[in-house]
């Protein structure tokens, strides 16, 4: 198989999952042949972390063991002395490449290797050749970009691996406040840990009772969750190397695998789509940003060989 052939990331887990069963997640993920690289850690909620400290090295050291690329990431948001404390801590101490997704985190990372995180905003070639100048060897490029733009910052930062979000909800924002702690009557401050009652998200609603958007503790999501399987052609040529699966409540293992059958070329994208539905029901699908239309939408993609104008 050629070197140049996309490769899969793993995100980490928005969710607030039980410490033994993100555990047992990342255990099954390490037998996985189709992920190339896994990044690891709270992005959302600095209260969450107790629940996976305790798993995080042996969780690296599994994946590691079984040739994935591993690396920790940071906060999203810091604001408070803890957070700041716990980031200056990954910058300084971590065994793995750190994932920046906050700019607290780009500062005290400049220098030596890291990843950039799809919290960061790059939105041209110039910011991806600085944050590269300071260190940054993969940039994850946020997931509202159409892959004009795509194509366009690839091309203006040769030399650069570059990821684009392939699967799951995608994040839209994030909040010092907690919406899904008071959706369920309790403050940020005593917020009982509720996030963890909905492993997949809380659904939020219109008044009209029109579905709309998933609340992850403090980070704001989309209802829908991204496919690109079809534009995965089209975002190679473009100059992409990596594809990110963000875990959802789901065989992820089987997302990564038919993502590879669909890349390779052994299933068509329509079969891997009826197959996503299959393993991850319920959910709509969306691929809306790719195309410069509303993230929410689903569009039809071109039929095989087609090209994309970039």
């Amino acid at each position: 198989m050629s070197d140049d052939r996309l490769k899969f990331t793993l995100g980490p887990v928005p969710y607030l999952w039980d410490g033994e069963a993100w555990r047992d997640f990342y255990f099954r993920i390490a037998d996985c042949a189709w992920i190339d690289a896994v990044t690891l850690g709270e992005v959302v909620c600095s209260k969450r972390i107790h629940f996976t400290q305790p798993f995080v090295d042996s969780v690296a050291a599994r994946l590691a063991d079984a040739g994935k690329q591993v690396a920790l990431a940071s906060m999203a948001m810091v604001t408070l002395e803890r957070e700041a404390v716990l980031t200056r801590k990954l910058a300084a101490a971590s065994a793995w490449p750190v994932e920046a997704n906050d700019l607290s985190a780009l500062g005290l990372l400049a220098g030596q290797p890291h990843l950039i995180g799809p919290f960061v905003n790059v939105y041209n070639g110039a910011t991806a050749r600085l944050f590269a100048a300071r260190g940054a060897s993969r940039i994850c490029l946020g997931p509202e970009l159409p892959l004009s733009a795509v194509a366009e910052i690839i091309r203006d930062a040769p030399g650069i691996d570059f990821e684009v979000f392939g699967f799951g909800r995608l994040p839209l924002a994030i909040s010092a406040r907690c919406a899904h702690a008071r959706a369920k009557g309790h403050s940020k401050d005593n917020c009982h840990f509720v996030c963890q009652d909905d492993p997949d998200g809380l659904a939020v609603d219109t008044l009209d009772g029109q579905s709309f958007l998933t609340l992850n503790g403090v980070q704001t999501m989309s209802h829908t969750c991204q496919v690109l399987l079809a534009e995965l052609p089209a975002l190679r040529q473009a100059g992409v190397s990596h594809i990110r699966l963000s875990p959802q409540h789901c065989d992820m293992n089987a997302v990564a695998e038919i993502f590879a059958q669909v890349r390779d070329g052994r299933i068509a994208a329509d079969e891997g789509q009826e197959r996503l539905h299959a393993i991850y029901p319920g959910v709509p699908f969306s691929n809306g940003f790719h195309y410069g239309t509303v993230g929410a939408d689903w569009v039809s993609a071109p039929p095989a060989g087609a090209q994309v104008s970039p």
